[in-house]
């Protein structure tokens, strides 16, 4: 696996996004290949790939020793300026896998989850558009202390009709991700100075 985020210019603000859902052909995961089309200059997105290897929460495991998917995650996170998570919505709510990796990520003694500037959008083919699931994972974040951006928010709906070949194709979508990402730079940038 390579680690290409790592190595971005160490000026540039580091942005990981964490696509919640694990199928190959996600909207989700096409929704951050295209923040990284549209990523304002300064700003560089990189997607963490590795969450389906991500183990269940399991204490019993962790007093083992913390597994070695989970460090990876934990260490991309801490080196990200932000996190930008693309969530579908699964049942009201939030993906397993997505819950999962933040429980691990959240545990102590070197959570990267405080203070982390956080940025949610989310994909799905319903009229919704995912806005349980953001709803629920604000929640999660205010226990984690994460500092999830107000606005604006992003519900990509009907998303079939606006991806084409697992591109982000429908204009004014792509229009609103992008201001989406001036305002997460914008806080990002407020919460560090």
């Amino acid at each position: 696996m390579t680690d290409s985020f790592h190595t971005k210019a160490p000026s540039a603000m580091r942005i990981l996004g964490i696509p919640g859902s694990l199928r190959a052909g996600s909207y989700n995961r096409a929704l951050l290949r295209a923040a990284i089309d549209l990523a304002p200059e300064g700003m560089e997105v990189e997607i963490f790939e590795g969450l389906e290897e991500v183990p269940p929460f399991n204490q019993d495991v962790e007093e083992k020793g913390v597994p070695q998917p989970v460090s990876h995650l934990k260490q991309a996170m801490a080196s990200a300026d932000a996190l930008l998570i693309a969530t579908p919505e699964y049942n009201y709510s939030i993906p397993g896998v997505l819950k999962n990796a933040l429980d691990w990520a959240s545990r102590p003694p070197d959570s990267p989850l405080s203070g982390k500037p956080v940025g949610l959008v989310g994909a799905s083919g319903g009229g919704s558009g995912t806005m349980r699931s953001q709803l629920a994972l604000r929640q999660v974040f205010v226990f984690t202390g994460c500092l999830v951006l107000p606005k604006p928010e992003v519900y990509v709906t009907r998303a079939p009709e606006k991806f084409t070949d697992g591109r982000l194709a429908d204009e004014r979508t792509r229009e609103h991700l992008a201001r989406f990402l001036e305002s997460l730079g914008a806080w990002v940038g407020r919460l560090s100075s």
